[in-house]
C-alpha cells in the first residue's frame, strides 16, 4: 500500500517566507513518508529551534519541538526507548552545527538508527540573518555589517569523521531527487545524514538559486560507476579517501547524492542487545507500567529520601 501524501499534512498554517527552501523539503518529506507507507502512529519528527524547526507542526505524525541544539539527544532517547519507531530529526545548520555540534558528533559515534535532515541555508534566518556555521569566510550577506571572518564547517566531512553510516547531500529546489534520497536515508539501518542545501531568499542574498545551480552536480550523473557502499570495516577509510579525491578537489563544485552507505556496522540498538539480551524484543518504551490496574511504579518508594514531610 502507498498512502496519499496529503494524509501527512496538518491544518497548521505554514509560516515560512515565500521562496524558502523549506517548502521543497516539506514536500519531499510528505512524499517520502507516503511512498514508504510510514504509519503516522509509529513515526516521530523531532526538531530544535529555527525556521526549519517549525516542521513538526506541519507533518501529521508524532512531533517533538525541543530546545535549541538538542533535537538529536531527544530523538536518540525516543529511538532507544522504542526502536520500532521511525525517528527523523529536522533542524538547521545553526541548531545542529553550532550549539548542537557535540550531539551531532555523538550520534555518528553511536550509529543510532535514525535520520537527520539538516536544513542548511548558512544563516540564522529566525533571528534575522546572522552568519551560520556553514557560511564561508568573507561572504557578506545582507544582514551582516562586515564580511563573515570565520571559516565554514563542512557537515559531510564531520559526519565522515564521526562515523555516520549514511551520508548524502541534496538541494531543496530539486524536491523529487530530495524525496528519493530521504527515502534511502530512512530505509538505512544506522545514523543517516541528509544535508539539504537551501536558499534563504530573505537573508542570504549571496548563496542564491543561481549561485547553487552554477556549482551543484549529482555524483551518479558525473561518476556513473561510483558505488557509495561500504561492506566491511576495513573498506571505510578507502571510501573516505575516494570521496575526498573525487568530490573535494574543486572548491567551486558541490556534489549531491548519496556519498556513503556503510552497511558494515552494527546499530547502537544492536550493540545494546549484545549487552542486554532481550532489549530489542522488550524495549523500555513497550514495557508495562501497571499490573492488574495497579501501578508498578511507586513514587513514594522511588523518592523516599527526597520527600518533604509536613
Amino acid at each position: 500500500m502507498v498512502r496519499n501524501w496529503i494524509e501527512y499534512r496538518t491544518d497548521a498554517w505554514v509560516q515560512w517566507c515565500p521562496g524558502c527552501g523549506n517548502f521543497g523539503i516539506l514536500t519531499a518529506v510528505y512524499k517520502a513518508f507516503a511512498e514508504l507507507d510510514l504509519d503516522p502512529k509509529e513515526t516521530v519528527v523531532v526538531s530544535g529551534i529555527g525556521c526549519s524547526s517549525r516542521i513538526p507542526y506541519y507533518i501529521n505524525v508524532s512531533g517533538v519541538h525541543t530546545l535549541h541544539g538538542r533535537p538529536i539527544p531527544v530523538a536518540t532517547g525516543i529511538k532507544l526507548a522504542n526502536p520500532r519507531l521511525t525517528v527523523v530529526v529536522h533542524s538547521g545548520d545553526g541548531d545542529l552545527l553550532g550549539i548542537g555540534m557535540a550531539h551531532f558528533v555523538a550520534l555518528g559515534r553511536r550509529n543510532v538508527d535514525l535520520t537527520v535532515i539538516l536544513h542548511d541555508n548558512a544563516v540564522y534566518g529566525l533571528t534575522k540573518g546572522q552568519a551560520g556555521p556553514t557560511l564561508p569566510a568573507w561572504f557578506r550577506t545582507k544582514a551582516l555589517r562586515a564580511p563573515n571572518y570565520q571559516d565554514a564547517v563542512e557537515p559531510v566531512l564531520i559526519a565522515l569523521a564521526s562515523g555516520y553510516t549514511f551520508i548524502a547531500r541534496a538541494y531543496a529546489y530539486h524536491a523529487e531527487r530530495l524525496k528519493e534520497i530521504i527515502k534511502e536515508a530512512i530505509k538505512h539501518k544506522g545514523s543517516s545524514l541528509v544535508q539539504v542545501l537551501q536558499p534563504c531568499p530573505t537573508y542570504n542574498n549571496v548563496m542564491t538559486p543561481k549561485w547553487y545551480e552554477e556549482r551543484i552536480f549529482y555524483v551518479d550523473e558525473k561518476y556513473p560507476d561510483y558505488d557509495p557502499t561500504v561492506k566491511a570495516p576495513e573498506e571505510r577509510d578507502r571510501k573516505i579517501a575516494e570521496i575526498l579525491d573525487k568530490f573535494y578537489k574543486d572548491p567551486n563544485k558541490i556534489p549531491l547524492g548519496i556519498l556513503l552507505r556503510d552497511v558494515s556496522k552494527d546499530t547502537f540498538e544492536e550493540r545494546i542487545e549484545k549487552i542486554i539480551p532481550g532489549y530489542l524484543k522488550n524495549p523500555p518504551g513497550l514495557r508495562p507500567t501497571d499490573l492488574d490496574g495497579k501501578s508498578l511504579i511507586k513514587p513514594e518508594e522511588v523518592f523516599r529520601d527526597r520527600l518533604v514531610k509536613a
